[in-house]
């Protein structure tokens, strides 16, 4: 009888101890920036699985993909989905803007034809932060939205992610990715959280931790919310690019993270400068959707 041989992890091997150090400083930063308890809790129970698990994390997911991980006690979707990140990427996103840190422009920027300029403009525009979330907005038309993304640098664009994803140049973004653009929260909730982190943030209500970017004395000025709406978590901050510092918007722009799942989301809100929603906070991209909001409730949300 010939044994299927067992698969093995690719790459350098990460142990358990880095990444139950990884889970464990997301559960502190979390605390610290006032999240719900419950999530620090699952943080924090889930490091203490990573680091007593009798199996290399790493080997479980080569042999069993993520539903192997989930089987771990207090393992759930998103979770794993960070482990996954941690062990493939040595980093995960909700840890770099929980440290103030987190530049999707530089990532953006190692792919073909993408360069400094229009990565910033892609993440501005559409307010996407990850390769998965790029390769989708190439599939569903987002990308061509954006000035200077032409149809011939968009079918480069999706040449390089899937050779990096190993995906055929014509085959699209995974269900998964394709499906972050589609499960979108709706607007009055953004809206509202919008208006939440800027109230707190102009009372001094949050906790402001130090961006690693446009920042050369390292002063904690960025105010960072953590909100939850009809069971979904969220993180708010200023948008701290260099877009929004040269149109001098830094205090007007913000960018909500969804964090409840391994889809997540990103959204940015500002304020409309021309047009009939001129003065009103908009959800950039969702424009009608805001639209029909505003007109439902003519009262709220207007910039005073």
């Amino acid at each position: 009888m010939v044994r299927a041989a067992k698969s093995t992890p690719r790459g350098p091997i990460v142990g358990n101890d880095a990444i139950a150090d990884a889970l464990a400083e997301i559960a502190d930063l979390l605390e610290k920036q006032g999240a719900n308890p419950y999530r620090v809790r699952a943080y924090r129970q889930g490091a203490e699985t990573v680091r007593y698990a009798e199996r290399p994390l790493q080997q479980i997911l080569a042999e069993k993909g993520v539903r192997g991980l989930m089987r771990l006690r207090g393992i759930g979707d998103s979770l794993a989905a960070a482990i996954v990140k941690i062990i493939h990427a040595k980093k995960v996103p909700l840890l770099e803007r929980l440290r103030g840190g987190g530049a999707p422009e530089r990532l953006f920027s190692t792919v073909a034809d993408i360069g400094p300029k229009l990565a910033a403009r892609i993440h501005e525009e559409l307010g996407i932060t990850t390769l998965s979330e790029l390769e989708a907005a190439c599939w569903d038309g987002r990308l061509a939205r954006v000035p200077g993304m032409g149809q011939k640098r968009i079918r480069a664009v999706r040449e390089s992610l899937a050779g990096r994803f190993n995906r055929g140049r014509d085959r699209p973004a995974s269900p998964a990715a394709t499906a972050a653009a589609v499960d979108e929260p709706p607007v009055d909730e953004l809206l509202d959280i919008d208006r939440q982190y800027r109230e707190l943030a102009e009372r001094d209500r949050l906790v402001r931790v130090a961006p690693r970017r446009f920042n050369p004395e390292g002063r904690a000025w960025l105010p960072i919310l953590h909100a939850e709406r009809n069971g979904r978590a969220y993180t708010a901050m200023y948008s701290n690019t260099s877009r929004a510092h040269e149109v001098g918007a830094l205090r007007d722009w913000v960018v909500i993270y969804r964090e409840d799942k391994k889809l997540g989301g990103t959204w940015t809100v500002v304020t409309s400068r021309s047009g009939p929603l001129k003065g009103r906070r908009v959800v950039r991209g969702r424009e009608a959707e805001c639209a029909a909001w505003y007109r439902e409730q003519p009262t709220q949300l207007t910039l005073v």
